[in-house]
This record gives C-alpha cells, structure tokens and sequence, in this order.
C-alpha cells in the first residue's frame, strides 16, 4: 500500500471540499499517537481521524466515533486550550510532500484573532503531528524528538519547525515538462520505475510501476535497454500521470485479491488487470475501508499464528517422513527379484560347482534370456536359494508394512493440508476455536485440562447466488462436515475443488425447476475461492448431488469420496457475488 504524495493531493482536495471554513467543536485524543477532531459547518459534522502510527499513519473522514481517555493527554489538552472552536481556513500539501498543513483561525485570550497552524506528517516510522505558531515555532507535537533521537531535526517546543529533508534532489511533479521529465531520468542507470520515483517527490513505487505500465514498458527492466524513442514515451505517460494530480481528476479505488485487500489508491490503477477493483466516490471512504480490512487480517493473522506455525511444521516433518517412506517403498521393489532368483537357484543349482560365485542360467519368466545370479561361494545351492528367499520375504513384510504407512502418512498430510487452508480462510478469532478442537483432537496440539470450552459462534459463510440460490460454504473440517452430512438434503449440490484442500459448497435446491447453469458457475467460484487453489487463474472444480457424497468411516473431518461427479473449470474471483453477513 502507498501512502505517498498523490494520495495525500487527493485527500486535500476532499478536505478543501468539506471541512474547510469548518468550526473545530471537538479534539479528542483516543490513542498516544492519534487525534480526533470533529469539525461542524453548513453541511453539517464531519469527523477528522489522524494516526501518527509508526507502523500504520493514516488521516481521512470518518463517522465513526472512539472513545477518549478519562484523562486527557498533554498535547490535546495543549490544542483544546488554543483552537478549541476555532476555524479551518486552509489545509494545503507543500510540494507534493506526504504533509498536510491545516491552518487554524481562532481568538487568543485577549479576544485577538490569531493563526495556527496543525502539521499532519504521513511519513511511516516518521510520522508526527505538529501544532506551530504563525511564525512557525514548535508549540507542541504528538511525538516529541530529541537531539538524542535525531541528530538532523528536533522536533520540541520552542524548537523552528521546517520540513525534514525526506525529498532532497527530487523535483516536484506538478512543475515539470515532458521534455524536462526526459531530461531528469533519461540517463539514470537504474530501472524504468525507479527512475521516476527517485527522481520525483510524492511518487511511490506503486505510482511509478503504474506510470510504466501505461507506457506498455517491464518497470524492472532497466533504462539503459530502452531506446530513445521508449524513454521519451515514458516521459510523456509520466507527464500525462502528473497532470491528473494536477487537474485534481482523482478516481479512489482499492485493488482486491478475491475479498482481501492488496492495494489502495488516489488514481486508478490500471496495471492489477488480473485483480478486482472498487471503486469510491471518497478517498476516506476508500482508505477507512482498506485500513478496517487490513488490520482485520493482520489481528487474525497473529491470533492465529502459533497454530500456523504448528500446523506448517507438522506438515513439513509429515512430507519428509512420506517422502522416506516413498523411497523404502521403491527399495522394496527389488523383492521380486530376489525371489526370482531363489527360484532359478533351485531349478538350476543342482550342478554348481563349490565355491561358485555366480549362476549363469536361462530366465524361463523372460523368454530363456540369459542371466547371471551373483552367489555366496561359502553356501552351497540349497544356502543361496534360502538366502534369496529370505531377503525376498523380508521386502515383501515391509512393502505391505509401507503400504499401510504411506495411506496413513498421505491422509495425515491432507488432513493438515486442509486445516492449513481453515486458518487461510479464518476472518475472526471465533473461526479460530473449532480449528484448535480439531489439532488436540487429533493429537497434533495438547489440550487444554480443566479449561472452560469456549463457545462456537462461527457459523458457515452464507452467499445468495443471482438468482436467489442460498450457497453455504464450510469454514473448516467439522463444519464441512456438518453442512454436508447434516444440513444438506439429497438433491442439494456439492461442489468442491478438484485435487486440493478446501471448503465444501452447498448449493440449497429448493426451487421449482432445474437449477441455472449460473448457479453453478457461481458456486464453483466459490469453491475455488475458498480452497489451496485460489490464487490460480483457473482451477477445475467438482460438483454433484449431495446423496452420492459419502464420508468413508474413521476418516477424518471433512474428508469424503464420491465415484460418479461432473466438473467445470472457472476464475475464482467471487467480487461480484453477495455475502450475507
């Protein structure tokens, strides 16, 4: 994601359309590295959330409210004492920087009308929110930093403020010419992209990557291969890319892998042609949106982690112990031979002479072909046959042994592999209780004594198809398991991908009428979606009759077999279906 100068141009311009001339009625500060300030004017309210996170900076409008400290923190009480119930009269970005400069009219205590200015820095591990004078002077900061912490800018009352210099040497976009972009990178011995966003304030590698897509150039092949001709058509696509920021023509959009969010942006981006786009009228809408989604995903990501780490190393040692396995099964093989041999010993070994160390007889199992048996000379015939026999019985006990490991040790394997895509597919903390039931069920975790069991709110994800169809699909093995045996009757569809962990889909039929070829497309996508294979662009899914699914017994939860299915291969982008919450 790029929280980079376009994106801080496009959330000006929203501001200057909405809480400009606006009364600050509120400052709250709900957490140590973040504001919210809530501004009334003729439209009505707005609310303003700022994050100085080191890890997660961010500003947009929200209207959501969060609860404030009983005690406020210094730096609020600092604000609410100068611009309480002041007024916004100008909110600029100085030379496509990642700042935002909001300038505050207010009275002082003396009823004289006063400026101050609110200095928003969008700058990762950087970030800070700094209160200044009209003359520029430090009043007070969100994050107050040292000589000790920084040795170029300190950042403290009393202290100058100026813009650090994150963008030396780089020329602002909104000011430069084709020819002058030409000039700028044309000899740079770096690739395409990093040229213009090394080259160019407020570009981020995403913007950049964008800008070299349009121009139909590799953005990681390196400008000393393009020609002359291909450099300066990169400059003219870079110009054209500018000149959007320029002319304000923003079109808000979050780039989307399926459900999860992958990219934000201020301008559209055409070159994520394989993923889906959503679009918003509001930059904040767009950005409050992605950030809600992501740290949803980070939270669970995290909550989940030990059990991932368990599952993904049991698997690993399962793989190992399988492949081993695999290739005592191949040693095996030779069994035959050795029985072979003990059998051509005993035809022919009647008329070996002592001492002998190898039989050279015919094959009678291959056409009388000649063979050479290697021999012990210290056993006599009946000895070597009884040897051969011996090793050949000893194979054969461990291949039958190995055949039973190796059914153990692949069903072991699916098994992980299929709580492995639950944890893929978990979006709360809830979905993660019965995937823990399951790994100390099955004795791959240890359970937990004495502990109070915690309650199961998860339910299966529930979508309705396009025309109407109720589609339920099972977030990990017991609930595939009861979708499938339980909730599903007969003549319901069962969908799922071919050769790979995943949910179990049910289709409801429950309508007059066969069911239309759509329903089937869609639940297909859903199946896709919702298994190991999701990031294919096509995978072959299997589907048929719920009555003709069966779960073989003892086997574990979500596994089942079938013999007679019919297929179909899809896309398993689900953008377009509806989800029920």
């Amino acid at each position: 994601m790029a929280f980079d100068g376009i994106v801080i141009a496009g959330l000006v311009h929203e501001l200057n359309q909405t809480i400009l001339n606006t009364k600050i009625s509120k400052i709250a500060q709900p957490e140590n590295d973040e504001l919210l300030l809530t501004c009334k004017g003729k439209d009505g309210q707005h609310r303003l959330a700022i994050s100085a996170s080191a890890s997660l900076p961010f500003l947009y409008l929200t209207d959501e409210n969060k609860t404030s400290p009983l005690q406020a923190p210094t730096f609020c009480m600092v604000l609410r004492k100068h611009i309480a119930n002041g007024r916004i009269v100008e909110i600029s970005q100085p030379h496509m920087e990642r700042i935002i400069n909001i300038k505050i009219e207010h009275l002082n205590e003396m009823g004289d009308l006063c400026h101050k200015t609110l200095i928003i820095e969008l700058m990762g591990k950087h970030s800070n929110i700094i209160f200044c004078d009209e003359d520029g002077t430090i009043i007070d900061s969100i994050k107050r930093v040292s000589s000790a912490v920084s040795s170029l800018r300190e950042v403290l009352p009393g202290k100058p403020y100026f813009i650090p210099a994150t963008q030396e040497n780089k020329y602002n976009p909104l000011a430069v010419t084709p020819e002058q972009i030409y000039d700028v990178i044309h000899s740079l011995p770096v690739t395409a992209a990093k040229a213009i966003y090394s080259s160019f304030s407020g570009i981020s590698p995403l913007a950049a990557s964008e800008i070299v897509f349009r121009a139909g150039l590799d953005a990681d092949q390196p400008l000393a291969a393009l020609t002359d001709e291909e450099i300066r058509h990169l400059s003219n696509h870079a110009a054209w890319f500018f000149e959007e920021i320029q002319k304000e023509q923003f079109h808000p959009v979050i780039i989307r892998k399926g459900k999860q969010p992958v990219e934000f942006s201020a301008l559209e981006l055409t070159m994520y042609r394989d993923l889906s786009p959503e679009y918003f009228d509001s930059l904040s809408r767009a950005l409050e949106i992605f950030y809600a989604e992501r740290n949803a995903y980070n939270r669970i990501h995290q909550k989940s982690a030990d059990l991932r780490h368990v599952v993904t190393t049991t698997l690993e040692r399962t793989a190992k112990k399988y492949e081993l396995q695999q290739k005592q099964m191949k040693d095996s093989a030779k069994k035959e031979k050795y029985k072979l041999y003990g059998e051509l010993i005993n035809v022919y070994g009647y008329n070996l002479a002592p001492g002998a160390k190898e039989l050279v007889c015919e094959n009678f199992y291959d056409d009388n072909k000649e063979i050479h048996i290697p021999l012990d000379p210290t056993l006599d015939a009946r000895a070597n046959s009884k040897k051969y026999f011996d090793r050949y019985g000893k194979l054969k006990r461990t291949a039958e042994a190995l055949e039973v490991q190796l059914a153990e040790t692949k069903a072991r394997m699916d098994h992980l592999s299929s709580i492995q895509n639950s944890l893929d597919i978990a979006v709360n903390a809830e979905d993660l209780i019965q995937i823990r039931d399951e790994l100390a069920e099955y004795g791959f975790i240890k359970k937990h004594r004495n502990g109070k069991k915690e309650k199961i709110k998860s339910k299966p994800f529930h979508y309705v198809s396009t025309d109407g169809y109720d589609i339920y699909i099972g977030r990990n093995n017991y609930q595939n398991d009861e979708l499938t045996f339980k909730f599903a009757s007969g003549n319901d569809w069962w969908f799922h991908a071919k050769g790979m962990p995943g949910s179990h889909v049910i289709v409801k039929n429950d309508k007059e009428g066969p069911m239309p070829d759509r329903v089937f497309e869609e639940a297909g996508k859903l199946a896709g979606f919702y298994s190991k294979g999701r990031e294919s662009d096509k995978i072959e899914i299997d589907y048929l009759q719920k009555k003709n699914v069966k779960k073989p017994a003892g086997s574990a939860p979500g596994f089942v077999v079938y013999y007679t299915n019919y297929s179909l291969t899809i896309h398993p982008d689900i953008s377009g279906l509806t989800q029920i919450e």
